[in-house]
C-alpha cells in the first residue's frame, strides 16, 4: 500500500511540474566495498535545501527548476564530492553516477547523518545479500551492538538453520563442527581445542568483528571440504579520521552471587598459567592439589578501542586501528551426571562445579590505501581464552560406583580441579588490486597462524565413604579410592598448531554481463599433542583424609618419607650413565601419548559470472584439490601402536549456483555442488581423552585400510562424498524488511558419526557408520518493521526464522577394524541434527527525547532434542536435549558520547541435558545443570 501511494504522489507530481521541472538522477558507489551501490549517502543541490538520500540499490531521484546546479555527494566516514555546472532542463533527465572513497580529511560538518558505515548496518547486509551471486546471510556490527551479542557463535545463531550446542559447538542445517569451515577475512582459521576442527567462535567477542557471514550454499573459491557451509568472520576496519572509545561493564550471575568461589592453584585473574617453564613431575612434587579461594563472583569486563588516519601523498591514506578487551565469568553449574556405557559405572546425584573463564582479546590492522587502485592492509588478532573449573561430585554422599571396593551403592566421591588456556595468533596480509580499471582485479591474501592450547596440571581426587565426611562423627572419614595407580592423578596436555594459508584471486571483466576469475588457495597444517599422567599409589593407610585439605597427604615431605608413591606409565630411571629404561614409581616419565598430524592443500578453481539480460545470473563453477594428511601416532592403549595412517587424494569438485530476479526486490536462487568431507586430527588420533563421566577417541580407520587389520564393513575411503542441492526465494520488501523461504538436501556417502565402541571402557569413537546419509529441509525467514515514527524510520521492529529438517542414514550392523561397534537397527537419524529450530527477536526503539535514544530487543532461541552420540548394540542413542532461551537487552545512547546499557540474559534458565536412551522407552540422564541468569550493567564513552 505504501509503494502504492508513493507512485501516486509521483505520478501527481510529474504531471502538475511536467512543464516546468527537470530531473537528476544516478546511482552512487562504494569504491571501499568494490564499487557496490552504497544505500543512505546524502545528495543535495549545495546551497538550498533540496535534497535526498539514496535508495537501497544506491540510486536517487532530484526534482528542481531548470536552472545550473553544483550537485554534493556525501557520506559519513567518506569524501565528499562536488559537481559543479549540472544543467538541468525542463522534462528533461541530468543523469549523474558517483563513486565515493573513504575519507581523505575532508569535513563533512555540512550535513549531519545518524547511522553507521555501509559494510556493518543491517541494511547494507541486506543489499550485499541481495546482490550475492552465492546463498548467504550475514549479520553485522549494528545488530550485535543493537541484540546484545558478544560474540561470533552467539552472532551466528541469529542466522536461519543455526544452532549452538550447550559446549558452544555450532550446528549449520543439522550438521556440525567436522562438517563446517570457519576463515577470518576469506583465510582458514586454526582449532584450539583437540576436540573440534573449527576455533571457538565465542573467541571473537564484537569488538573485533565487522560482521559475521555464512555461506550456506558451496561456491568454488572455497575449500572442497564443505558441507554445511563456511563461517566467515570480517574483522573491523577503520577508514576515518580518529576516535576514541571506552565501555566498562559489569554483571552478576545468579547462580554464583551467593557462592564463596574456588578456582585452581597457579592461575591468575586475566586467564594465565604461572609454571609453563616447569617440568610436570616437578609441579607434582612441589604444587598441592587443593582449589584456592577465588574472588568475588561478579564479572567484569572492560574495553578500548581507537583508530586514527594519515594522509600520504596526494592519494594514499594510511588507517591504523587497534583494539583490546577484557572480560571475565563467574558461573556455578548444580546438578547431576552419570557414567553409563551398557551399564551404569559412575552415577553422581548432586554435583558442583565452578567456572571462571576469561577472554582477552587484542586486534590492531593497518590499512594502506595507495591510490584508487591499490590498497595494503595487515591484521594481527591475540585471543587469550581460559576456564578454570573445580568440580566436586557426589557432594551429598549419594555417588556410586560399580567398581568401587567399599560400597558401590553409595559415598563415592570424585574432586576435578582443571584449568584450560588457549592461546591463538594471527596475523594476515591482504591485498586488493585493480590492474586495469574496470577489467582486471586482484584480491590475495597470505595468513600464518598458531595456537598453544594447554591442559596444565588437572587434578582428579577419587573418595569412597565420602557419607563419613558428612556426619557428626569426628573418628569416622572419607576413604581414598585407590582401585588403580590413576584413580589418583595429575594430568598435563599440550597442543600445538602452526599454519600457513594463502588465497589468491583473479577476476576478468569482459562485459557488463560476462565475467571471470580465477583462483588458487594453499594451506600448510602442522598439528603436535602431548600428555602425560601421572598417578598416586601405596597411600599409607594411616591418613585421615579430609576432602577439604588433600594437601595435607599429597605433599613433598610425605612423598620423601615414602607415605606415597608416584607413577607414570613410560617412567624413566637411570642404569649406568646415560641409559633410561621404563621403569618403577617415583620417576619422572616420557609424555604417555603423542601425535603429529599434517594437512596440506593445493588447489585451483575458475568460475564464470554470466549475466543473461537483466534476469539471470549463472554462475558455473570448478575446483581441482590435491589433499595430503597424515598422523603419525604413539598411544599407550592400542596393541598396533605406534602406527602411521596416511592418504593423498586428488578432487574435482563442480558448482553451478543460479539466481533469477523476478523483479529489483525479488530473487529465486538454485544451487547444485559436488564437495567432499575429510576427517579431522582428533577424529583419527587414537589417543583417549577422559572427562569424569564419558572418554573420546579417535580411529585411524578414517583413513582407509592399514595393513594387518581384518576389516568387516570398513570402506576403503578417506573422505565422505556430498551432494548438495539448494533453492531460495528472496523478497526484500524495504531497505530493513525480508521474507524468504528456502529448500535444501544432501547426500552423504560414507559419513562419520560418534558412536560408542566395543571395549570395556565405553569408549565414544568415530566411525564411518554405512553407506550413506540424507538431509531434507526447508527455511522460512522474516524481518519486518512494524510501526514506523513520523521520519519513517522503524520504531517496533521484528523478525523470526524457522528451519525444520529431516535426516536419515543407513547403518551398518557390525563394523569391525582397529577398533568395532555394532547397530540393531538399519538406519537412524544424523548425529547433531535437530528437527526444528527457531530464532526470533523484537526491537522497540522509544521516544524519550532527543537526549536520549533508547533500543530495547527481546531475543530468543529454541532447538529441538537432537542425537550427541550414536548408541551401539542394545545402547540406545545418546540425546542432547532442546530447549529455549530468552535475552532481554535495553541500550541507551544519551547525547552524542554516552551508552549506558542493561541486560538480563538467560531469563527462562532452561534446563540443560544430556540423556542416554534405554530399552522399554527408559532413560537415563548423563547430564543436567543450570546456568543461571546473567544481569549486567555496561558503560560506554566515545571521546
Amino acid at each position: 500500500m505504501k509503494r502504492i501511494i508513493t507512485a501516486i504522489l509521483i505520478l501527481i507530481s510529474a504531471v502538475a511540474f511536467s512543464q516546468s521541472k527537470g530531473l537528476i538522477t544516478g546511482t552512487v558507489y562504494d569504491k571501499e566495498a568494490a564499487n557496490a551501490p552504497l544505500p543512505f549517502a546524502n545528495v543535495f543541490i549545495k546551497d538550498t535545501t533540496i535534497g535526498v538520500t539514496t535508495e537501497f540499490e544506491g540510486t536517487y531521484t532530484l526534482q528542481v527548476d531548470p536552472g545550473t546546479y553544483t550537485l554534493v555527494f556525501s557520506f559519513i566516514g567518506y569524501q565528499t564530492i562536488e559537481v559543479p555546472n549540472v544543467v538541468v532542463t525542463a522534462d528533461g533527465n541530468t543523469v549523474i553516477d558517483k563513486t565515493l572513497n573513504a575519507s581523505q580529511g575532508v569535513s563533512l560538518d555540512e550535513v549531519l547523518i545518524t547511522g553507521t558505515t555501509k559494510k556493518e548496518s543491517e541494511t547494507a547486509l541486506l543489499t550485499e545479500q541481495k546482490k550475492a551471486v552465492e546463498i548467504k546471510q550475514s549479520i553485522g556490527a549494528d545488530e550485535l551492538n543493537r541484540k546484545g551479542v558478544s560474540d561470533a557463535a552467539a552472532a551466528i545463531t541469529k542466522i536461519s538453520g543455526i544452532s549452538k550446542e550447550g559446549s558452544s559447538n555450532v550446528y549449520v542445517r543439522g550438521l556440525g563442527d567436522r562438517y563446517l569451515n570457519t576463515t577470518l577475512n576469506g583465510l582458514s582459521m586454526p582449532s584450539n581445542n583437540i576436540n573440534k576442527k573449527n576455533i571457538d567462535l565465542n573467541l571473537f567477542s564484537s569488538d573485533v568483528i565487522q560482521n559475521v557471514s555464512v555461506s550456506k550454499a558451496y561456491a568454488a573459491n572455497f575449500y572442497g571440504d564443505f558441507a554445511a557451509g563456511n563461517v566467515n568472520v570480517t574483522s573491523k576496519e577503520f577508514t576515518g579520521d580518529s576516535f576514541l572509545d571506552v565501555s566498562v561493564s559489569t554483571s552478576v550471575n545468579t547462580n554464583a552471587a551467593d557462592k564463596d568461589f574456588v578456582k585452581s592453584d597457579g592461575t591468575g585473574f586475566f586467564g594465565f598459567y604461572g609454571r609453563y617453564e616447569h617440568n610436570p613431575y616437578a609441579v607434582v612434587l612441589s604444587h598441592g592439589v587443593d582449589p584456592i579461594s577465588a574472588q568475588t563472583p561478579i564479572n567484569t569486563g572492560v574495553s578500548l578501542s581507537a583508530g586514527k588516519s594519515f594522509d600520504v601523498g596526494d592519494a594514499g591514506r594510511l588507517s591504523l586501528f587497534i583494539t583490546g578487551s577484557f572480560d571475565n565469568n563467574y558461573t556455578f553449574f548444580e546438578g547431576r551426571e552419570t557414567d553409563y556405557t551398557n551399564v551404569e559405572k559412575k552415577s553422581f546425584p548432586n554435583v558442583d562445579r565452578y567456572n571462571y573463564s576469561t577472554n582477552s582479546t587484542v586486534m590492531g590492522s593497518a590499512i594502506y590505501k595507495i591510490n584508487d587502485f591499490n590498497k595494503i592492509s595487515y591484521n594481527s588478532l591475540f585471543i587469550n581464552s581460559s576456564s578454570d573449573e573445580v568440580g566436586y561430585y557426589g557432594v551429598k554422599g549419594l555417588g556410586s560406583n560399580r567398581d568401587a571396593r567399599i560400597d558401590t551403592d553409595a559415598g563415592f566421591y570424585q574432586m576435578n580441579v582443571q584449568f584450560n588456556q588457549d592461546l591463538v595468533f594471527v596475523n594476515q596480509l591482504l591485498g586488493e588490486h585493480t590492474l586495469v580499471e574496470d577489467k582486471l582485479e586482484l584480491d590475495w591474501g597470505l595468513g600464518y597462524n598458531n595456537v598453544y592450547s594447554h591442559e596444565p596440571d588437572r587434578k582428579r581426587i577419587s573418595l569412597e565413604e565420602y557419607y563419613n565426611h558428612l556426619d557428626s562423627d569426628p573418628n569416622t572419614y572419607a576413604t581414598l579410592y585407590t582401585n588403580n595407580s590413576f584413580d589418583n592423578q595429575r594430568y598435563f596436555e599440550k597442543i600445538i598448531d602452526e599454519e600457513l594459508n594463502g588465497r589468491f584471486n583473479l577476476k576478468y571483466t569482459v562485459s557488463d554481463d560476462f565475467k571471470l576469475n580465477f583462483g588458487a588457495n594453499h594451506r600448510a597444517k602442522e598439528r603436535n599433542f602431548k600428555n602425560i599422567r601421572y598417578g598416586y599409589k601405596n597411600i599409607d593407610s594411616s591418613f585421615n583424609v579430609d576432602p577439604n585439605n588433600f594437601n595435607a597427604i599429597f605433599n613433598y615431605n610425605n612423598w620423601a618419607d615414602g607415605l606415597y608413591d608416584t607413577d607414570v606409565f613410560k617412567a624413566l630411571y637411570p642404569e649406568g650413565e646415560g641409559v633410561f629404561h621404563i621403569g618403577p614409581t617415583n620417576f619422572p616419565g616420557k609424555y604417555e601419548n603423542t601425535y603429529k598430524g599434517e594437512l596440506e592443500t593445493y588447489s585451483m578453481y575458475t568460475s564464470a559470472e554470466i549475466n543473461l539480460g537483466e534476469k539471470w545470473l549463472i554462475v558455473p563453477g570448478v575446483r581441482s584439490e590435491w589433499f595430503s594428511q597424515t598422523i603419525n601416532y604413539d598411544v599407550v592403549n592400542l596393541i598396533k601402536n605406534p602406527g602411521v595412517a596416511e592418504v593423498t587424494e586428488e578432487l574435482l569438485l563442480p558448482t553451478l549456483n543460479v539466481k533469477y530476479a523476478l523483479n529489483d526486490d525479488i530473487n529465486l536462487r538454485f544451487s547444485v555442488s559436488n564437495t567432499v568431507s575429510f576427517p579431522e586430527f582428533k577424529e583419527m588420533a587414537p589417543y583417549v581423552y577422559e572427562s569424569v563421566t564419558q572418554r573420546i577417541g579417535g580411529n585411524p580407520d578414517l583413513l582407509g585400510h592399514q595393513e594387518g587389520v581384518n576389516y568387516v564393513n570398513v570402506k576403503d575411503v578417506s573422505y565422505s562424498d556430498i551432494l548438495n542441492v539448494d533453492f531460495k526465494f528472496e523478497w526484500f520488501v524495504s531497505r530493513g524488511e525480508i521474507i524468504s523461504l528456502g529448500a535444501f538436501a544432501k547426500e552423504i556417502k560414507d559419513p562419520v558419526n560418534l558412536v560408542v565402541a566395543n571395549d570395556a571402557t565405553g569408549t565414544q569413537r568415530f566411525f564411518r557408520t554405512g553407506d550413506k546419509a540424507k538431509v531434507y529441509g526447508v527455511e522460512v525467514e522474516v524481518k519486518k518493521d512494524i510501526l514506523m515514527n513520523e521520519d519513517d524510520e522503524a520504531k517496533l521492529s521484528g523478525g523470526f526464522n524457522i528451519s525444520y529438517m529431516h535426516t536419515k542414514q543407513d547403518l551398518f550392523n557390525t563394523i569391525q577394524g582397529t577398533y568395532s561397534t555394532a547397530f540393531n537397527r538399519d538406519s537412524d537419524e544424523l548425529q547433531g541434527a535437530s528437527p526444528l529450530l527457531v530464532n526470533a527477536d523484537l526491537n522497540f526503539r522509544p521516544n524519550f527525547g532527543e537526549k536520549v535514544e533508547p533500543t530495547i530487543n527481546l531475543v530468543a532461541n529454541y532447538f529441538s532434542d537432537r542425537i550427541f552420540a550414536l548408541g551401539s548394540g542394545q545402547l540406545g542413542n545418546k540425546i542432547e536435549k532442546g530447549f529455549a532461551t530468552l535475552d532481554f537487552v535495553w541500550k541507551n545512547k544519551i547525547g552524542e558520547k554516552t551508552e549506558i546499557n542493561f541486560s538480563a540474559k538467560n531469563i527462562l534458565n532452561p534446563e540443560i541435558e544430556i540423556f542416554r536412551e534405554l530399552s522399554n522407552n527408559q532413560e537415563v540422564v548423563l547430564e543436567s545443570y543450570k546456568k543461571g541468569l546473567n544481569i549486567g550493567l555496561q558503560f560506554k564513552y566515545n571521546f
